[in-house]
């Protein structure tokens, strides 16, 4: 009796490897296929976040490019580095990027980036000096650039948001100390 029941389990043990190979091989195959097309989304997206980044930061580097800077490229010389700042700000292309922005940047880029526009459209009810007002700017374009650092890998970044301007500002640490 007992040679029996051994028998039934060695069958029903033959049967079932087989198919559990089968399912757990299928669910990896679909585990895999998913990870891997997260992958591949996530390089797509990466390709476009890079070209919609650059082209909505656009206007906050030129405001904030020395006017020595501005000047050296000749293109440049006679035209207003802010008028150009502001048009390119207050353009079609301008609103469809920040629509793109919107749908492709993670939500911590989308959140900074509205804040720093919110920022502008109160400016001018602000009674604040101009310097609190641009120090505040400068403040939320970092937080910006670090919320976009953080999006494209470098989430554990141990800069700062003053730190994320030093490359381009000659005197930010005075601002931040101001």
């Amino acid at each position: 009796m007992d040679k029996h029941w051994l028998d039934y389990l060695t069958g029903i043990g033959s049967i079932a490897t087989p198919l559990l190979v089968l399912v757990l091989t299928a669910v990896g195959w679909k585990l895999r296929q998913t990870v891997d097309r997260r992958i591949e989304l996530e390089n797509q997206l990466r390709e476009d976040r890079i070209e919609i980044y650059n082209q909505i930061l656009e206007p906050f580097i030129i405001i904030l490019m020395s006017d020595a800077a501005w000047e050296h490229n000749k293109q440049n010389k006679g035209r207003d580095k802010s008028e150009i700042a502001i048009g390119k700000m207050l353009s079609l292309e301008y609103r469809k990027l920040a629509f793109k922005l919107s749908l492709v940047g993670s939500d911590a880029v989308v959140l900074a980036y509205n804040e720093l526009m919110q920022f502008f459209y109160a400016h001018e009810e602000d009674p604040a000096p101009i310097e609190t007002r641009l120090k505040a700017m400068m403040a939320l374009l970092g937080n910006f650039l670090l919320a976009i650092r953080r999006s494209m890998g470098n989430e554990f970044t141990g800069l700062t948001n003053w730190q994320m301007l030093e490359w381009f500002m000659k005197d930010v640490r005075k601002w931040r100390d101001a």
